[in-house]
């Protein structure tokens, strides 16, 4: 394997999320629906002798044997007795701490990626597999498609019927610890379920939101100024920090760059029904 392209690892957005319940060992019950957006972080891969893996440049507060890229090589060399190695440069765009995915995406595009370039011939579900013990976002960017999510996030649905507006992405300049979330006791953990036909007809909810907006001011702040710049339906995605709205008719979205507060960082984005690299794995 020589330097090759550059791969996307896309955003995801949680279009809806409610905790349902708590299994014993900890772990919460979700029900959620994720969406791809074309807003990515981009990898590449170059080629090391077997049993050498170097993710660069250095990302603060992640030590490489804690990187899921590198985690994710590891795994796959592993599982399949593959001798290869390889280093890996990662181009950051998504935000550290953003509840959009990067770290999980990431991880997700060195499988496919890798498990092509070096002829593992994983299909689908057994990338997913692996995926899944690296965590529980990671088999949703394996899956491909735009996903109703059931358990902690691995009973996967695709959504096709899922529309694909542009969205209004703000990063308020906080980032949220999502295990300290979950661990919260005022966390609700009981939020009632409801069916894929009730979240098409009905205004999405997040139930992490109400803890995330009182623990972090700039987050409801965010919300706030969202709510009240004429963005649609403006909501936090997964634990946050991320916060977003579609842009509704009439919204200028150079308007809204212009008049971001000071320390948010913006995208205007496009809801996306599949992956980038979809094709390069078989089902």
């Amino acid at each position: 394997m020589s330097a090759v392209e550059a791969f996307p690892a896309p955003a995801k957005i949680n279009r809806m999320l409610r905790v349902v319940g708590q299994r014993e060992d900890g772990y919460h019950l979700l029900q959620t629906v994720f969406q791809y957006l074309d807003l990515a972080d981009t990898l590449e891969f170059h080629s090391l002798s077997a049993g050498h893996f170097h993710r660069s440049p250095e990302l603060a507060g992640v030590p490489e044997e804690q990187d899921l890229c590198l985690r994710a090589a590891r795994l796959l060399a592993d599982e399949t007795g593959c001798r290869e190695g390889v280093a890996i440069t990662l181009h950051k765009s998504l935000p550290m701490g953003g509840g959009l995915g990067g770290g999980s995406s990431d991880a997700a595009t060195t499988l496919m990626v890798l498990n092509q370039l070096w002829g593992c011939g994983l299909k689908r579900p057994d990338l997913m597999q692996l995926g899944l013990r690296l965590g529980a976002d990671v088999p949703v960017f394996l899956f491909g498609r735009s996903a109703w999510a059931e358990g902690i996030g691995e009973r996967l649905q695709a959504l096709p019927e899922l529309s694909e507006p542009r969205f209004f992405l703000i990063h308020p300049g906080v980032s949220v610890q999502t295990a300290a979330i979950f661990r919260h006791p005022r966390l609700t953990r009981r939020h009632p379920p409801i069916t894929i036909s009730a979240f098409l007809a009905e205004a999405p909810t997040n139930t992490l939101e109400e803890l995330v907006r009182q623990l972090y001011p700039a987050v409801d702040d965010c919300l706030r100024w969202m709510a009240t710049a004429g963005l649609v339906e403006p909501m936090l995605t997964g634990s946050g920090a991320c916060c977003f709205g579609r842009l509704g008719d009439g919204v200028e979205p150079e308007n809204l760059l212009a008049g971001l507060p000071e320390g948010w960082r913006a995208w205007v984005v496009q809801g996306r029904n599949r992956h980038p690299l979809h094709d390069l794995v078989k089902d």
